[in-house]
This record gives structure tokens, sequence and C-alpha cells, in this order.
């Protein structure tokens, strides 16, 4: 088991002190860290706990001065390691951290009392009493230890703690998406580019190709080597501090962050849910216009530091725009900062992909459909389908109202309106042509004036779909209105000829005969269309019923039997009988017995 945990605290509180008596290692790895005697970068270290679980520490500064660092350090790792010193008590830039725990909704970790040895038992529990009241208020309620890093006192109680703490945190999936914050970013000689990050799930392995989002713009790259932990990997799990070396890639900077192809979000406007924490306006949520949002603010999402622009939505919502891209899901956590006031707003992302607002008063609408949580179904709405794996992508659930079409989600009303217009295009078909077959499926497609975002060949299927909860129908790739189509002002002609093959079954009138009843193609493919007549090759046109009346003559004959003997049988000429044997014979009631003979298939 493997875990990453974040310090935090007032500056010059023994956070690094006590990284390095549990792990052995230095976090301040920069040697103005150690001149200077506090952390400007992030550090890292690790150890393995008793019973063998695997802890590595980010440690962030705790002065004001670098807090985008601290943030970047904080925002990925899932538990705190909250630092308060007994000789001193709780300080100003321990209220600036536990606002930024708060904010990035982490509620689980520790609270250790170090540098004991400087003072008496009364002033450490003080000290712890007043810490855990702070920490519980800000939904962190969690265990104390008291510990004397440089005397080494307490510190097999903490690796006690720190082991609990590991065993409860939820198990990050390692076959999730890949999404590595990048926090460092350095060259290393005959290796090429290196960055490092906490991976807090999915899984890297040697050869992987990813996507490289850096300062807005985005490449794919591929994975030369691991390292965790000092060691070479073929292959890094979470939870794990990591560093991936780059091939053939130059001048990276440390805000990057690399992803699964095709499994984020990548936009630089979300909206939002921001609510106040810190100093005396942490009440939770606020009108916006109480909160005085600053319209330019800076967003700290993983190790970015982006500015943005806040545009108030209504209630405790906004939307944020940045400058470049960044990759989301619904539900990231992210910390909203006002440099100036110092001032801290939790992030918590509602829609990553969020439509324009065009309409007076939309901003108000948006507010409500975030307000009632049904993006999704907001969404379909007002885009009338989208593709499943959108959903998935955006991190929606897909509404149970939808329609399913293949791939694609249809919203119930754009399906009822689609449908009439579908209706209303093939009855005016049949008013125009009363003959016609019915409109070709894809003319249908597009008679639906389906949105520009939707593919055309989807429009086929949507017909199909359309077609199965109306009263149309689909024939030989036309749509058709059996309650609009009929024959028309051919209809005599049809019962004329009609009454003539009932007398005479298989004597088929000749062209002119056809033309004298005003019946030509589209006539007659109409009658054969709805069943009133049978039309054979070369113009031969009989009663539906021909082919079995056929059957039980030719049955009566010697079998096999010839051409002429089957002609002789119906009454007919040459004309009439080669088209209707072939007939007959694709549909299996007889078949050739050689080049001359059939004999009927018992």
């Amino acid at each position: 088991m493997r875990r990453v945990l974040a310090t935090a605290g007032h500056v010059d509180h023994g956070k690094s002190t006590l990284v390095r008596a549990l792990t052995g290692r230095d976090p301040d790895r920069l040697s103005e860290e150690r001149d200077r005697g506090l952390t400007i970068e992030l550090g890292y270290a690790w150890t393995r706990l008793p019973g063998g679980v695997e802890i590595a520490f980010v440690d962030v500064p705790g002065h004001q001065r670098f807090v985008g660092t601290m943030l970047s350090g904080l925002g990925p790792a899932p538990a705190v390691v909250f630092v308060v010193a007994a000789d001193q008590g709780w300080q100003a830039q321990s209220s600036e951290h536990l606002a930024a725990v708060q904010a990035l909704g982490i509620t689980d970790g520790l609270l250790v009392i170090t540098r004991c040895d400087l003072a008496d038992d009364d002033r450490i529990a003080t000290v712890q009493a007043d810490a855990g009241r702070r920490l519980a208020a800000a939904g962190l309620d969690v265990p104390a230890v008291e510990v004397s890093a440089t005397k080494g006192a307490g510190l097999d109680d903490l690796r006690t703690a720190l082991a609990d703490l590991a065993a409860r945190l939820p198990e990050p999936d390692p076959a999730g998406a890949v999404r590595l914050w990048c926090d460092r970013a350095f060259s290393v000689s005959g290796a090429g580019t290196v960055v490092t990050g906490t991976l807090g799930a999915g899984t890297v392995r040697t050869g992987d190709r990813l996507l490289l989002l850096d300062r807005g713009t985005t490449r794919e790259v591929t994975v030369r080597g691991l390292h965790s932990q000092d060691a070479a990997r073929e292959s890094v799990g979470p939870v794990s501090r990591t560093a991936v070396n780059l091939r053939r890639v130059d001048d990276v900077s440390r805000s990057a962050v690399l992803l699964t192809p095709h499994a984020w979000e990548v936009a630089p406007t979300v909206d939002v849910r921001l609510t106040e924490v810190g100093g005396s306006h942490a009440t939770g949520s606020h009108d916006l216009k109480e909160m005085r949002t600053p319209e330019q603010a800076t967003l700290h999402v993983g190790s970015v530091d982006a500015p943005v622009h806040v545009r108030p939505l209504g209630d405790d919502f906004a939307r944020l725009s940045a400058g470049v891209d960044l990759p989301w899901r619904v539900g990231d956590r992210a910390i909203l900062r006002d440099p100036g006031s110092r001032r801290l707003w939790a992030v918590r992302i509602l829609d990553v992909d969020p439509l324009p607002l065009t309409r007076r008063g939309g901003a108000s609408r948006r507010a409500e459909a975030l307000s009632a949580g049904d993006l999704a179904a907001t969404r379909l709405r007002s885009r009338s389908a989208e593709r499943l794996d959108t959903f998935e992508r955006l991190g929606l659930l897909v509404p149970s109202t939808a329609v399913r079409q293949g791939d694609w989600c249809i919203d119930p009303a754009a399906m009822e309106a689609w449908r009439g217009r579908l209706v209303e295009a093939v009855r005016a078909h049949h008013s125009a042509d009363r003959l016609s077959a019915g409109m070709p499926v894809a003319e249908a497609a597009r008679a639906l004036a389906l949105p520009d975002h939707l593919p055309a060949d989807l429009g086929p299927d949507l017909v199909r779909g359309l077609v199965a909860g109306s009263d149309l129908t689909i024939a030989d790739g036309r749509v058709l209105d059996p309650r609009a189509s009929g024959l028309g002002p051919a209809e005599a002609g049809v019962a004329a000829l009609e009454e003539r093959l009932r007398e005479a079954p298989f004597i088929a009138p000749e062209r002119g005969d056809l033309d004298d009843l005003g019946l030509g193609p589209a006539e007659l493919a109409a009658a054969a269309r709805l069943g009133r007549l049978l039309r054979l090759p070369d113009d031969v046109v009989l009663l539906p019923s021909g082919p079995a009346r056929a059957m039980r003559l030719l049955s009566g004959l010697e079998q096999p039997f010839t051409l002429s003997a089957a002609r002789q049988a119906l009454g007919t000429t040459r004309r009439v009988a080669v088209p209707l044997l072939e007939h007959l014979d694709s549909r299996g009631w007889t078949r050739r017995v050689d080049g001359s003979l059939r004999e009927v298939v018992r």
C-alpha cells in the first residue's frame, strides 16, 4: 500500500524537521532553503511504516510569499499532516493553510504538535485543544500526536497513527484515467526532460503515450522511463510520487499535466459553486454580491495557478474563464484566491463544458439549473442529442428520460419534435405525388433539420427510430404513410385491369392496352406497392394471386414439364409464361431439371 500525504502549517513550525526525522531524508533540497531554514519549493521524502505501508510526504512551504507553491502541494494529496508548534501555538499561516485544506475538501489527516521539548505539559495541552478545535470547525476532526522531532520523542506513536491513517484512506483506482499534475520539471543529462508529480489514480507504464497539456497547448508524448522512490520502474500505480522521463520533449513548465487521452474535458471555462473559507467570512454559502468576489482572481488546481475572469451567475454560482485550457471532470475541487485580499473560495466544479449564455437572463437560468443539479438534463435539452461517451467524459450521469439511439442519447422533447417534422414531410411528399413510393430515407433525414453538431450519418438511424413510434413505415429504403398513399386518378384503370385479369388471369395486357387504361410505370408501381397488381419483367402484369393459381395448374402436368406444356396449361403466351416461370423458380415453387425441363417442388 502506498499513500502520499501533504504537510501544512505555519512557517518554521518544524514540518521539514518532522519529515526528516520520519524518513531520514531532507525534503529541503535547494541550497537556498537549507541556508534560510525555510521551504521555498515543494519537498519530497518517503518512508516505510510498520506493516509495510509506504508513505511519501509532500512538504509544502509555510511562508505566505509561497502560498501558490503550498496550494500546488496540497492539491493532489488525499490527506494532510497539519503541524502546530507547541511553543508558538496557532499562527497566521496556520489559518491560511487550514483555509486551503478546507477549500480542497480534505477531511482526513493528523494533527501533529511539534517541538514539545520546548513547552510544558499545560502549554502542550492548550495548543493541542485550540488547534483541534480549529481543525474540527473546518471539517478536519482528526487524531492528534505529540512529538519532538529533534529528540525523537513520540515518533513511534506518529508512525502508528500514520499507518492507521493510510489504512482508512480510500483505495485509489489503478485502472483509472491518469491526470498527473507536474510540480517540477527539469533536464537530466543524457536522459532529457523529467517531470514529477503525485499520481493519485491510474497507472503509468514505460512506452505509454499520454497527452502533455502545458500552458494551454496539447501534444502527444511518450514515456521513456519512470522513477518512484529513487528506483527505476516499468510501471507506477497510485498513490505514488512519480518522476516521468519524456522522450524528445523540451521546455516543459512546472504547471504542465500528463493525461490519459480522451479521458478528460480540456477547456478554459467551467461553471462552479463557490464557498468562501477562512477568516471571518467562512460561513458557507453566500450570495455572490455579498461575497464580492473579484472580477479577476487566481485559480489554483493541481499544480496550476491560472488567472481567471469571474462571472457571477447568482446565489453561490459563477463561471470561471481562464486564458488557457485545463483538464476537468465534474466534481473536481480547486481554490479561487484573491491575491490582493488573500481571501480564498472553495471551488466545486459543476459543469466542464458549459453552454454559452446568449440570452437575456441566461445567467440566472443557468444558476437555477446548477442549483437543481440537472446539468445532464439541461445539457441534453439544449443540444437535443449528445453522445454517451460525452456524458462519461464530462462526469455526468445520463438522464433517465434520454432515448438511446446507438451511441447517442436523445432528448425526448427533441425526439417528438423530429417525429412531427418527419410525419409532416412525408405527408407533404405524398400530397405532392400520390403515386410516390415514399421519401428516400436520406431525404427524410434532411427534413429533420438536425442541429449542426450531429453527424450526417446519424440522420438515417434517427429516421428509422422515429418511424417505429409513428404511423409511418419504411419499405425499400423509403419512408411512407400507408394512409396517405393511394392510386388517385389511376384507381379506375387499375380496377378495370383487375376485372380483366379475374376473367383471364394469364392474359397479361400489352403495353398499348395499359396506356389506354392510363397505367404508366408510376401507376403500376403504386398498384404493386399497394398489393393490387403483380409486376413481372418485360411489362408483364398479373394479379397477385396469379402465381398460386398457376401452381395449381402446373401441378397437374406430367413432371417434369416443358415451357410449351406450361404455356398450354396456363392458356397464355411465351411473353407471359417465361417471366412467370422464372418468378416461380425464384420463390422455390418450381425448379429446373435441365436446360428445357422444370418440375414442381413437392
